[in-house]
């Protein structure tokens, strides 16, 4: 078992006993107010269904985000922010870039290499970071890495709010390019849409990847008709797959080469979110999917925009749009906004799996997760989806046009995805110990490309940009609150920690014995629960049968019943019980505590008592973190969700005992 501190005073980051090993993890949960979460260890969620199921629902959920970008992204390279000349140097260079773009960061970066590293099947920023969390704690820079996991993972919960606006209202704007008179209808259309899609997230991911799935393999079919229906029409085009033309549009033009970067990056959002998403399908059909489908049809769909671009100029209006014949522009609008709602549905999923993952490691306070499948990745946050909803129709209200919500969607990708090459680096050689030249010239490469994209989108800040960076500092903000504040209660709860075998010798002899069983709640397997010392300071008595409790989560779907607990005998009618559950059960702790045996008679409910503790926050007079983040936290510490309800306790049985800390 390894824990390591984020801040000073060895606070764990897994502040709510979350262990990350290379063998297995649990999760210890506690009765405090501030410990405990809801969540298990996702695995890769592919032995369910096969590969070929799998790698469908994979096209359904996971590449909606990118399967979306030639909505928009050749369109706001000629006609955005920083218009490009429309002609053969300028549309051939891009095309080149936004296609060795995919090759490069998503083929090679993301599919190939950094989807190795994940953390029980699942992917992220953070998932790297567990991944060589343990590897960093004695180093200087350990907590720099740390700090630059947690960034990227708040950039990607900017990205989660701005993808499902711009990628929706992308998609209904062709009701415009066909039907102007239609355009006030727009954002009305827009909003109803998302607030549908919210709504269906408590169906669970199988059952929306099951549904979007045969859509999204639809779409995918006919981009790539319409783009080599246009292709036939110009053939040369396909020669601006070569990078000499990405070169050339440099050497030729370079200032506005580098601006143009800010929008050609649009052909790769959605990288990071296939990342996350890694833990509701498993690497493999993902890759599958990305390489045999989604990749071939997206490079034909953006040389037939090309094609049309060379031959009619005017649909630059709307190149994607403009490929369908007259016949069949309705039905590509229905369908491309149906893909739309599925692109949100990309980065929904990779939200729910990034904050299981935060709460894990400790930088979110225990929330509600709701497994929805068999498979461990498939989960649902409703707190998330409600503040994800909000977000989403309020950018929606506030931008009016994707054309201004595409100035602050690169930031938050670009950045996001420039920090994975930096903890990748500790990956490359801590953890799998690459041959330097190797993974100097791959980084390399790979640093060069996101930092490149990254400053062309920074001159987008005026523009909108400052948005996602606003949504990124908050939310960071709130994930280092949350982590240093944990620290510093345990710091704290720590100091006036006493081991249990003392405790019982003395409190034996000291305290009346009533009849009954007490149940206290404990976070860790050590010292004694701060709820019992306050029942003995206060009331002067103790129970028959004192049981100090703490539950885990194993890394496994379900525990077999037999290895479900595990108990010390201290003597004197005090004992230690470890229960243990897998990821997918209900942690019902008096229907456990119904199978054991070794804790003397059986548990009656009706003559069992839980105690659980609660801390109430008071200011210090040397306060380990400014005054204002320690109200923040507090806030955040009442509105963590009930222990009592997590462990299923009867309601009429609990007692909670109140103490004040200073941190």
């Amino acid at each position: 078992m390894r824990r390591n501190g984020l801040g000073n005073g060895g606070g764990s980051l897994g502040m709510n006993d979350a262990v990350v090993e290379s063998g297995s993890a649990s999760a210890d949960y506690s009765g405090d107010q501030d410990g405990g979460h809801h969540a298990g260890h996702g695995h890769g969620g592919h032995g369910h269904g096969g590969l070929l199921k799998m790698a469908v629902g994979a096209i359904g959920v996971v590449f909606g985000d990118i399967g979306t970008s030639p909505l928009y992204a050749l369109r706001d390279t000629f006609a955005g922010h920083h218009k490009l000349p429309l002609d053969e140097l300028h549309v051939y260079g891009i095309i080149s870039l936004m296609f060795w773009s995919m090759m490069i960061i998503v083929t090679l970066k993301y599919v190939s290499v950094i989807m190795r590293a994940d953390n029980k099947g699942e992917g992220g920023s953070l998932a790297l970071l567990a991944l060589i969390n343990q590897h960093t704690s004695g180093n200087r820079w350990g907590k720099g890495i740390i700090l630059l996991g947690v960034f990227a993972t708040a950039l990607f919960y900017g990205d989660s709010m701005i993808t499902p606006a711009v990628s929706v209202m992308g998609a209904i704007e062709g009701v415009a390019v066909y039907r102007p008179e239609m355009h006030p209808l727009i954002v009305p259309m827009v909003v109803v849409i998302l607030v549908g899609l919210f709504l269906i997230q408590s169906r669970g991911t199988e059952k929306v990847a099951t549904f979007f799935g045969p859509i999204m393999l639809l779409y995918f079919g006919v981009i790539s008709v319409l783009g080599v229906a246009s292709i036939m029409q110009m053939p040369q085009v396909v020669t601006a797959l070569s990078p000499h033309h990405a070169v050339a549009m440099f050497i030729a033009d370079p200032f506005r080469g580098f601006l143009a970067m800010g929008a050609a990056v649009l052909a790769v959002t959605g990288a990071e979110a296939l990342y996350a998403d890694m833990g509701h399908f498993g690497r493999n059909p993902i890759r599958m999917s990305w390489l045999t489908f989604v990749l071939p049809a997206l490079v034909l769909n953006y040389l037939g925009q090309a094609s049309l671009l060379m031959r009619n100029p005017a649909a630059l209006e709307s190149p994607f749009y403009f490929l369908a014949p007259e016949w069949f522009q309705w039905p590509l609008l229905i369908l491309a906004s149906l893909a739309a709602v599925i692109a949100s549905q990309a980065v929904i999923s990779g939200a729910f799996s990034v904050t299981q993952q935060a709460i894990q490691l400790g930088f979110i306070p225990r929330m509600t997760i709701k497994h929805t499948s068999t498979a461990a990745g498939q989960i649902y946050i409703p707190v998330i989806n409600f503040a994800l909803m909000i977000a989403v129709i309020l950018l929606v209200l506030v931008f009016q046009r994707s054309s201004n919500l595409t100035a602050a969607y690169g930031i938050a990708v670009t950045g996001a995805m420039l920090i994975d090459n930096f903890l990748l680096a500790v990956v490359l050689f801590k953890l799998w110990h690459w041959k330097k030249p190797l993974a100097i010239g791959l980084l390399l490469v790979f640093f060069t490309i996101d930092a490149g994209y990254l400053g062309a989108n920074l001159t987008k800040i005026p523009d909108g940009g400052w948005v996602p960076l606003l949504m990124g500092v908050a939310i960071f903000t709130l994930l280092t609150t949350w982590s240093r504040g944990r620290a510093l209660m345990r710091q704290g709860m720590a100091e006036g920690t006493i081991p249990l075998e003392v405790f019982t010798k003395s409190a034996h002899s000291s305290a009346t014995r009533v009849p009954g069983t007490a149940v206290f709640m404990a976070s860790t397997a050590a010292g004694v629960p701060s709820a019992l010392l306050h029942n003995i300071k206060h009331n002067k008595v103790l129970h028959e049968r004192i049981v100090i409790l703490t539950v885990k989560i194993d890394d496994v779907p379900y525990v077999d019943p037999g290895q479900r607990s595990a108990v010390k005998d201290f003597g004197n009618g005090f004992y230690r019980l470890a229960l243990r559950f897998g990821f997918l059960e209900e942690t019902d702790v008096p229907a456990a505590l119904k199978g054991v045996t070794m804790c003397g008679e059986p548990f009656d409910m009706m003559k069992t008592s839980f105690f659980l503790s609660r801390q109430t926050l008071i200011p210090s007079d040397k306060p380990g973190m400014a005054i204002w983040r320690e109200k923040l936290f507090a806030w955040m510490l009442r509105n963590a969700a009930s222990a009592m309800e997590f462990f299923r306790l009867p309601t009429n049985r609990v007692v909670e005992l109140g103490s004040q800390l200073k941190i």
